[in-house]
């Protein structure tokens, strides 16, 4: 009886050692995951301190006074450890969530210009739509994690922030 009941302690103590070593493992393994997103929205470039020449130098077509759109795709990249309880970096439905919450139904079919507090005393630039969304997602996910924000205003013409 004595070894039989040895024998499952050390088959339990192999077997912990093993989990362990898998944990172990998975500690300090650095993942990136992406979340893909789209918006619509409406802006103008535009300089109040400017002359309507400099603007319309400057800023061409996208200083139209009745406003231009773009259909934006938005990809947010999250990078962290791995979770060895969950196996995730983020949980996926929770940043799409903070996404749609907060980003998207804030700018999508919106004039950025008019209707986006930020943009207030803000030109709405691609590169400043993205430091936006940065800093309003900064403040929702956990500061262990680090994120970017790439920000396609066209397929060819897109802006990263932060950058390394």
């Amino acid at each position: 009886m004595i070894n039989s009941l040895n024998k499952y302690r050390l088959n339990d103590l192999v077997l912990f050692n093993l989990c362990n070593k898998t944990l172990n493992k998975l500690k300090n393994k650095k993942a990136t995951i992406y979340r893909a997103e789209h918006f619509n929205a409406a802006h103008r470039l535009n300089n109040p301190n400017w002359s309507e020449e400099k603007n319309n130098k400057v800023f061409g077509k996208c200083n139209n006074e009745f406003y231009h759109g773009h259909n934006y795709e938005l990809i947010i990249k999250v990078t962290g450890d791995i979770d060895h309880e969950t196996g995730y970096v983020i949980d996926t439905k929770l940043l799409s969530d903070l996404i749609k919450t907060h980003v998207l139904n804030q700018f999508d079919h919106k004039n950025l210009n008019e209707q986006v507090p930020q943009f207030k005393d803000l030109n709405p630039t691609a590169e400043n739509i993205a430091v936006v969304i940065y800093e309003i997602l900064r403040e929702k996910i956990d500061n262990k994690l680090e994120i970017q924000i790439r920000l396609y205003e066209t397929p060819r013409n897109f802006v990263e922030f932060p950058v390394d």
